[in-house]
């Protein structure tokens, strides 16, 4: 597990040093910040597997720095760590950018299993086939679109489409590129084809309002997610 970096970023020094001890026993990379903005600088300079964050932090809080944590990266898994507890700040710890939310105080076990679970995932995450789109994550081999723990299957091709949008994100994919990559032809029945499968996938997002799949008058199409 040696080769699992996770970042701490807890402004309370001596939780910070018992989580970096729990962790460095059970066998991971540890890196450590005591606020959002030294985080953030250590993520760019070392990157991290997890990130372990309190919310309330002085400089720069946790809800803050995950999202930029998430623009630099958005598969790095993070576990928020907070005294607020309630539905409200749990939801609003998703939203952001979070992955798992631990409550204080809490047991070194349970943070243990916790971190365990989310690096397990991590790992099938990193062969490539799972992508993060704002709160939904693609299964590009499994043909799954999953949030909150929710799974839609949906077919091969409206995978594959939605896969070359979030690799080319922010960017513009050519119609006849999705056509000939997906359809193996480009012609004019095929796009009208195209057309109905895009519509589709922006019906299954929809539940995220921060994401939109553009269309590009005679070009093609755009995957933005918005950053609020």
């Amino acid at each position: 597990m040696a080769d699992k970096r996770i970042l701490i970023v807890e402004d309370e020094a001596t939780l910070g040093r018992v989580l970096g001890d729990a962790l460095r026993g059970a066998g991971y990379d540890v890196a450590l910040a005591t606020d959002g903005i030294e985080g953030l600088e250590i993520f760019r300079e070392q990157g991290a597997d997890l990130v372990i964050a309190d919310i309330m932090m002085p400089k720069m809080d946790g809800l803050t720095m995950v999202e930029q944590l998430k623009r630099i990266n958005s598969s790095v898994e993070v576990l928020f760590l907070s005294a607020r507890s309630s539905a409200e700040d749990v939801v609003e710890g998703f939203r952001r950018g979070g992955n798992d939310y631990l409550r204080k105080p809490f047991s070194l076990d349970e943070l243990l299993a916790r971190v365990a679970a989310l690096l397990a995932r991590h790992t099938e995450d990193s062969n490539g086939v799972v992508v993060a789109i704002g709160s939904y994550r693609l299964n590009s081999r499994l043909w799954t679109l999953t949030k909150d723990n929710t799974t839609r299957r949906i077919t091969a091709r409206e995978s594959a489409i939605l896969a070359m949008l979030a690799h080319q994100r922010g960017g513009i994919v050519d119609s006849g590129e999705l056509l000939r990559e997906i359809w193996g032809d480009d012609s004019y029945y095929n796009l009208r084809s195209l057309n109905v499968f895009v519509s589709r996938l922006r019906g299954y997002l929809a539940d995220d309002s921060r994401i939109e799949i553009q269309s590009i008058r005679g070009v093609g199409y755009r995957l933005i997610i918005q950053v609020e």
